[in-house]
C-alpha cells in the first residue's frame, strides 16, 4: 500500500540583508492536512535571535515523529490485545553526536513512555514491554530512518525594479 505524505516548508527573508548571516531562521511547516506549525532553527544550532526557541526545530521534531508513530502502533497493539488503555506519555530524548565521519547527527533517541491501564485489567512488565517491542517493529518511521532522500531543485528568479 504505498500513499506519499506532504509538507510545504516555507520561509521568507523579510527585510534581513542574508548575505552578512543574519537573518532569521523562522519558518512554517504546512501540511496536507491543514495544519500549520511555527518552527525554526535551534538556538542549540543558530543562537538567538536568529532562531526562535518557542518554535518547533528539525530535531525536536524528528523525536517527536519517532515517539508519536510509536505510541500509535502501540495503542494499535494493545487494543488488538485486549489491553484497555487509559493514557499514555513519553517524554522522549533525542541526543546529538557526531557520526564516524565527524558529521553531527541524532545519534540516538530514547522513548520514555508512561502507560496507565486500569489496575484489574493492567498487563505484566513481561507483556508491556512485548506490546512496545510490537510497537516498534511495526513504526513506519522507526522502520525509515535510512530512507533515501532525493533533491529535485527548481530555480526561480525574483523580479527586480530593472527587470520591470
Amino acid at each position: 500500500m504505498a500513499s506519499t505524505h506532504t509538507a510545504t516548508v516555507a520561509w521568507q527573508r523579510g527585510t534581513d540583508d542574508f548575505l552578512d548571516k543574519r537573518y532569521h531562521r523562522g519558518h512554517q511547516w504546512q501540511f496536507d492536512g491543514g495544519a500549520t506549525v511555527a518552527a525554526s532553527s535551534s538556538p542549540h544550532v543558530v543562537p538567538l535571535p536568529y532562531s526562535d526557541p518557542a518554535a518547533v526545530d528539525p530535531e525536536e521534531a524528528y523525536v517527536a515523529a519517532l515517539a508519536s508513530c510509536h505510541m500509535l502502533w502501540f495503542l494499535d497493539v494493545a487494543s488488538r490485545a485486549g489491553w484497555r488503555v487509559d493514557d499514555y506519555t513519553d517524554d522522549a530524548v533525542g541526543t546529538m553526536g557526531h557520526d564516524d565521519q565527524g558529521r553531527l547527527v541524532v545519534t540516538h533517541v530514547q522513548l520514555r513512555p508512561v502507560t496507565r491501564f486500569d489496575a484489574a485489567h493492567a498487563p505484566t512488565q513481561a507483556q508491556l514491554e512485548d506490546l512496545h517491542h510490537r510497537a516498534h517493529a511495526a513504526c513506519f518511521l522507526a522502520n525509515s530512518v535510512r530512507t533515501q532522500i532525493d533533491c529535485a531543485p527548481v530555480l526561480a528568479i525574483t523580479a527586480t525594479e530593472s527587470q520591470a
